[in-house]
Order: C-alpha cells, then structure tokens, then sequence
C-alpha cells in the first residue's frame, strides 16, 4: 500500500502497526485461497483488485465523499434498509466482522463465550485497524440477538455515533408495526444527520438502485444452477461479501459482466468442477470478510458450493423492493414488507427458513446441506437440530458444523466433511 493511505489510516485513527500484521494476514489467506483456484472467470480480477484495495482505494473514496458534505453510514446487519441511507445522498458500508482480532482485550468488556462474529466487531474497534468503522458517521446497530442486544450497551462506551435499531422477533401485526416504526426513526435519523429530506423521487432511485444490485445477484446466483457449475462457491461468496461496502453502480455492473462470461461458459460446457463433483447447499450464519475457512474447506475436499442460504447470500437479497407506489408513505411501507420478508433465525416461529432451504436445494441441484452455525450463536445454533431433523426426514443429506474464526479446527472440520463428501458421491 503507498504511504498516502498510511498517512489516510492515520489520520483515522488506525494502529498502523497492527493494521499492518492484519493486511499481511489477509493477503496471504486472499492468495492462498482465492489465486490457488484453476479456471477462474476474467471477471473475477475486478474483486481480486477490490480485495487488493479493500482498506485503499475505497477508503479514499468514502472520505473523498465526506469532503464533499456526503455522509456514510456504517452497518452489521442486512435488516438496515440501503434504499433509505441512498435517498437521503448518503452512503452504506458493511463493517468490519469476519476475523478475530485483539480477542485479549475485547473479553475484558465481552465473555469469552460470547458470539465470535460480536467479538470480531469489538476487536476490528478496540484493535483500531477497520477504517470503514473509523470512516462513519454514524454505526448503525440492531436487536437481531440477545447477544447483540446486550453487546451494544457496552460498545456505546467506546463508540460515540452508535444508533441501535429494534427489530421484532416475531412475525405478526405487531411485529410489522415495530419494524415499521423503526424505519420511520431510522429515516428521521438520516434526514437529521444528512440535511436532505427524503422525497419520493429520491427514495424510487435509492430503491432502483438496490434493485438492481438484487438483480445482479440474483443473475449470478440463477447461472450456478447449471452443470458443470461456471463459478466457484467461494468466488461468488466473495461477490456476496463485497456486495456490503463496494459502489453499488460499479458493483452492479461487476457483476453482470461476469455473468456475461459465465452465461458463455455455461453455452460451451464450461466448468471449474466436473459435472460428478458433489454439489453443496451452505445455509446458516452469515460469512463476511475474511471469513472463507468453511467454503475453502468444501471446496478444497472434492465438492462444489452452489448456493447460500445467508444473509452473506440469498437470503439477504432473495425480495425485491416495490417502487411502483406514488408517495414516499407508500413507499416506506414497500420497505417494510420487503425486509419483514427476511427469515433470520431471529424469528420465532421461523417456518419460511426450513421452507427455503428445501426450495433452495431443489432449485440448485444440492446434493446435500452444510449447516453452518457460529460458536455461540444461539438463534442458528438453535434452529440447526429442527433443521437437520426436517432435512433427513425428507430425504436430503445434511450435516452440521460449529465453528468459529480461528484455523485450529481446520483438520478436524476437513475429515467429516471429506467424510460427508465421500457419502455423497
């Protein structure tokens, strides 16, 4: 990285030390994983050169966008409506929450079993090395967990922008009225800290906007039900992950280039598997940047991941946002309806997960479900016994898996999927 972004990481506030070994980290683990892959598409340079970049050239232009009186407004969760944040000209970006780092000093403020995915985020702010987090001018937190409910009571001591949204665990009236009413605060919110009234025309283009973003995803996904499959299960990870932080036009049209190549590849037969290799249904918790172990796992132990049941996936882009209403009123309640159509595991009862996962599995010629749940996520650590038990009662091979960031379960985690992998074929 040249000394300009040294010099913008400093002025962030970043360690530059530490931001440095965790840099160096995630390029060797970016190299080893993603540039080892044989037959990869062109277009896949496009995210090589994001991931080069990810804390360069982006950074940049999010200050860039600050000079210019633009605000950005920082995210965990896909519940925080983008459509929102765009019609009020300000800019959303996933935060950093895919790796452990300064775990000694976030279990002086978290237990030691809590969520590694709430601990990554504490550490990504206690180490001072994610610049997306310094860059914001207001993090958006959200009740999805009991977790994150009480973690957000001790990152409001460290973190001095920090909105938390309430979000309803159950998927009735009520629950709806909640939501409602909390994407009418969120966009006062957002009004106040932008200056920019929210109109109907803005709010249309920020709901095209993400739309067409869906779209592209939903393009990419629709082209890995084919056989031999044209991508990787970790290369369109990676377009899920960046889909988060990256500018939605150019990531939008990233990604329709690469389907115009895979749409060719799939005319010719073309794979990066064999039309015999076992195909994968990941579906659990989320897996953001650098979180790659599992998928690298699978892919790397003789099968080929064909879809995520995720919020890093189809489940974070399944439902388009209607536009077709004729006031911004209107509008907001096709928001609503849109993001209450989400089946996180935070609902209960959850019924149109299981009803997804089967759909999804069908759909993309699965051959079996990996159920991935993060140590001490109690929502899908929960939901993934019900789960596997509905799943073998209808004939569809699946097996769990718990983990959490670190690499020390790596060799066992690879012997039962080889195993699972070998039952398969």
């Amino acid at each position: 990285m040249s000394e300009n972004y040294r010099k913008m990481w400093s002025d962030l506030g970043l360690d530059l030390d530490a931001h440095d070994a965790l840099m160096e980290v995630l390029s060797k683990a970016y190299g080893d994983i993603f540039m080892s892959q044989k037959n990869r598409p062109e277009g896949m340079q496009y995210f090589d050169f994001v991931m080069s970049e990810v804390h360069g050239l982006r950074i940049k232009e999010l200050i860039e966008e600050k000079k210019q009186g633009r605000k950005i407004i920082g995210s965990y969760c896909v519940f925080v409506p983008e459509e929102i944040v765009l019609a009020a000209n300000a800019t959303l970006i996933g935060l950093c929450s895919g790796a452990d780092f300064a775990t000694e000093e976030v279990e002086q403020l978290l237990p030691r079993n809590t969520c590694a995915l709430i601990k990554s985020s504490f550490g990504f702010k206690l180490g001072k090395v994610c610049p997306y987090l310094e860059s914001a001018d207001l993090i958006v937190g959200e009740n999805t967990c009991d977790g994150k409910k009480k973690a957000y009571e001790t990152m409001d001591n460290i973190i001095d922008n920090l909105y938390v949204m309430d979000l309803p665990q159950i998927k009735s009236n009520q629950g709806r009225e909640l939501l409602k009413s909390e994407y009418y605060r969120f966009k006062t919110t957002v009004e106040n800290l932008t200056g920019q009234k929210i109109t109907i025309n803005s709010l249309k283009k920020g709901i095209e906007i993400v739309n067409n973003k869906r779209k592209a995803i939903h393009r990419l996904s629709a082209l890995r039900k084919a056989n031999p499959v044209p991508i990787s299960g970790l290369d369109a990870l990676l377009a899920n992950q960046v889909y988060f932080y990256d500018n939605p036009q150019r990531f939008t049209d990233s990604v329709n280039k690469i389907c115009d190549e895979l749409e060719k590849r799939i005319e010719q037969k073309e794979g990066v598997f064999s039309e015999s290799v076992p195909r994968i249904l990941i579906s659990g918790c989320p897996m953001a940047v650098p979180n790659w172990k599992l998928p690298w796992i699978i892919e790397s132990s003789g099968a080929v991941i064909v879809g995520e049941e995720s919020c890093v996936g189809e489940r974070g882009t399944r439902n388009f946002t209607d536009d077709s209403a004729s006031s911004v009123d209107k509008l907001m309640e096709a928001i609503v309806d849109r993001y209450f159509k989400v089946d996180c595991a935070i609902f209960t009862p959850n019924p149109d997960r299981l009803d997804h996962i089967k759909e999804m599995f069908e759909t993309y010629n699965a051959d079996g479900v990996i159920h991935y749940g993060l140590q001490f996520c109690q929502p899908y650590i929960m939901e993934s016994i019900p789960v596997e038990k509905a799943l073998e009662n209808n004939n569809i091979p699946v097996l769990r898996v718990e983990t959490d960031y670190s690499m020390e379960d790596v060799g066992q985690l690879k012997t039962r999927i080889e195993a699972f992998i070998e039952q398969l074929k």
